[in-house]
């Protein structure tokens, strides 16, 4: 089965980008500079930030419904990203070297399935979810600090 997987759009962050320290404060954003490889999963191009690259760390609402499943959590992006990672049947290697966990809503944004599994059997637990007529997408979490990763849906 065909499948979808997307970051965050980078107009949603274009104005965080272009702020000063002092505008990102306000706002609750941390501007932090990458000290260790494979630690800032940027959540718009769906790459890890490089050693001394900028990144903002910031909390998003990924999972925004009017539901009891609506959710927050800290993403980190990329100062420099340019391009929303969008592509059909490919996995990232961001999420291929994480512990994850897949999230299966409806289309009432509901919750009706969820697995953990390593980031190499993503492929797998896509194509058991939309196995399942019931299931609309899935939201990828990494499963260690639970904060969101990507979204993925049928083609």
């Amino acid at each position: 089965m065909d499948f979808r997987i997307t970051g965050l759009h980078t107009t949603q962050f274009a104005e965080l980008q272009l702020a000063t320290d002092d505008e990102l404060r306000r706002k609750g954003v941390e501007r932090r500079i990458v000290d260790e490889p494979n630690s800032a999963p940027c959540r718009i191009s769906l790459q890890d930030a490089e050693v001394g690259e900028e990144v903002l760390l910031l909390n998003f609402r990924h999972q925004d419904v009017e539901t009891p499943y609506a959710s927050s959590g800290p993403i980190f992006i990329r100062r420099s990203t340019k391009k929303t990672f969008d592509a059909i049947n490919v996995v990232p290697d961001q999420q291929r070297r994480r512990l994850l966990s897949v999230r299966a809503y409806d289309a009432k944004d509901y919750l009706i399935d969820a697995e953990v599994a390593p980031g190499t059997e993503l492929e797998l637990l896509i194509g058991r979810f939309f196995a399942d007529p019931q299931v609309s997408y899935l939201h990828v979490h990494n499963a260690r600090r639970g904060c969101y990763a990507c979204r993925v849906d049928r083609v």
